[in-house]
């Protein structure tokens, strides 16, 4: 296996798109058709409908993009039948050539955050050796408790080949509570992005880039083109995009000059562009898909 940034940038050039289709299902945005077949079988019908769609949806949007980030809060609301259905989504995604990023906003200390970085990447040791849990290219994480609550995330993407993308500057209203905090003459979110491109230093590929990178959202424009600056060397995954406000303008700093260096990540904009009652919701998503593509040209 390559290194986790090198099979990015790989994928990046081979579809020619920088985005990112994030796989947020949600029961109420589904199509109606779907939501009747399942609708009487408790959290294992929302599961089964979630697994559905998402594998779907892959089959729709993988011609034009193939890097994928499903959102795991969405699939645990429908209990562990839930999570099985992650790991149907996340299976197929790498079936069909994809770069799965596991959206966890994992953040704990010592065992603790060895245990979830076990589940995302390596998987759990049994008596019969390793068997992978989630085994997803790349995992989102929050620093908010510290080095030593990163430090076991990105000693496991350095040992398994895989990357991490720590919460620096994010998309939501709210973010700049904390992250705009003054601290040494700096906002706290840049201290963040200091310590990122730290880790990031000893996991460079050849293609220039680290296995560790930042999530800057893309409704904060003027942050993109400061953290760019800082951070040549990052990846960039970029929320925010489409149906959160941020546009094709905004996230253009977010690259380097080749067009590398950032994924730019739309969920419901590619996902639920119809209305559940339209039978022709498949294709809306190829076209929301192709239009989303080409605006991430690379």
């Amino acid at each position: 296996m390559s290194v986790f940034a090198d099979r990015l940038a790989e994928t990046v050039r081979a579809t020619g798109t920088a985005l990112c289709v994030g796989l947020d299902p949600r029961w109420a945005m589904l199509p109606h058709s779907l939501r009747e077949r399942h609708a009487d079988h408790g959290l294992d019908g929302l599961a089964d409908a979630y697994a559905e769609f998402c594998l779907r949806v892959l089959d729709l949007v993988t011609p034009v993009a193939r890097v994928i980030k499903p959102q795991a809060a969405f699939f645990e609301l429908a209990g562990p039948a839930g999570m099985r259905a992650l790991s149907q989504v996340l299976d197929r995604a790498r079936e069909l050539g994809c770069v799965t990023i596991l959206d966890a906003k994992r953040g704990d200390i010592a065992s603790t955050a060895t245990a979830y970085a076990d589940a995302a990447f390596a998987g759990a040791p049994t008596p019969s050796g390793t068997i992978p849990v989630w085994n997803a290219d790349a995992l989102t994480v929050n620093p908010y408790l510290g080095e030593d609550a990163v430090a076991p995330f990105v000693q496991a993407a350095r040992s398994d080949d895989r990357g991490v993308f720590v919460l620096v500057r994010t998309s939501n209203p709210g973010g700049g509570l904390f992250q705009n905090l003054i601290c040494e003459g700096r906002p706290l979110y840049r201290h963040v992005g200091d310590a990122v491109a730290r880790w990031n230093a000893e996991t460079l590929g050849t293609c220039g880039f680290g296995a560790i990178g930042a999530v800057v959202g893309a409704t904060h424009p003027r942050e993109l083109v400061e953290l760019r600056a800082a951070l040549p060397d990052v990846w960039f995954l970029v929320p925010g995009y489409g149906a959160q406000g941020g546009t094709a303008a905004d996230v253009r700093a977010a690259f380097r000059s080749d067009g590398l260096g950032a994924i730019v990540n739309s969920s419901r904009g590619i996902t639920f562009p119809f209305h559940p009652d339209d039978p022709a919701w498949e294709g809306k998503i190829i076209v929301a898909a192709k239009l989303a593509a080409e605006e991430m040209r690379v």
